[in-house]
């Protein structure tokens, strides 16, 4: 394990393919691509999924739906239950997967709506990542709108 796994938190947050691979092994895998989902959206949850964790696809619209399917699938294995939350990040118009350079505000502010859902139902261990993105969405929710349609 290395400080990159993440492996000590409940609620973890990565970029794109790479950094799925990066982090520990999680029984749920939320891939958020918020304005684009495609390709990258698709080899992330193939990758999620050949590690045999559910793939749940989350974002702004759909977060306190994905939050409790997490919370429903910790009670049927009566267990603690780890979620790793994985923004795709940007992709340039050649496909390129551009995650490593920046990130997309849309994915960080759709990430963090799932990880404030999951606070918000008492799953808050969560890493110094998820943790500010969590406090991003919920600090900047009334401007979720303009930041997402703004953003580049």
């Amino acid at each position: 394990m290395t400080a990159h796994d993440q492996s000590d938190y409940q609620v973890r947050l990565e970029w794109g393919e790479a950094g799925l691979a990066r982090l520990a092994p999680a029984d749920v895998v939320v891939v958020v691509d918020v304005l684009d989902p495609g390709a990258d959206e698709v080899a992330v949850a193939n990758l999620a999924a050949l590690g045999g964790a559910v793939v749940l696809r989350g974002g702004l619209t759909n977060a306190d739906a994905v939050a409790q399917v997490c919370l429903a699938l910790q009670h049927e294995r009566a267990a603690r239950t780890s979620v790793a939350v994985v923004a795709v990040g940007a992709i340039d118009d050649d496909g390129e997967d551009l995650a490593h350079l920046r990130f997309a505000v849309e994915d960080l502010l759709g990430a963090g709506a799932i990880i404030a859902a999951l606070s918000a139902r008492g799953t808050d261990h969560t890493s110094p990542e998820a943790a500010a993105a969590c406090e991003a969405a919920h600090g900047l929710r009334a401007a979720v709108g303009h930041l997402v349609s703004a953003s580049g």
